[in-house]
């Protein structure tokens, strides 16, 4: 379990970012999951159930002004950045272990 801070920009104004935090990586990238799910039910409405695949989640991340997260260390006792592709490469392995349940 390693604390996580996720940074998000959607746009490119500066007042668009917002954070969040969770207690490990892995509810991290569920946070993600759930931020596209949201913009997907404010783009379909009317739609009672929406489904997508992981390159739908992926496109919608690589079009965010900014993506990001800290995670702590806790050896060093600092907090380690990460860029979009290594969230993208954690989400995929989150998904794949739920997959396989």
């Amino acid at each position: 379990m390693s604390h996580t801070i996720l940074l998000v920009q959607p746009i490119k104004k500066a007042e668009s970012r917002t954070y969040s935090d969770y207690e490990s990586i892995n509810e991290c990238c569920e946070g993600v999951c759930k931020i596209y799910e949201e913009h997907l039910k404010r783009e379909n409405p009317n739609c009672p159930s929406i489904t997508y695949d992981i390159s739908q989640l992926f496109d919608f991340i690589d079009q965010l002004a900014d993506l990001s997260c800290l995670v702590f260390l806790k050896s060093s006792g600092t907090y380690v950045p990460h860029d979009k592709d290594w969230i993208k490469e954690k989400i995929y392995v989150t998904l794949r272990k739920q997959a396989g349940k």
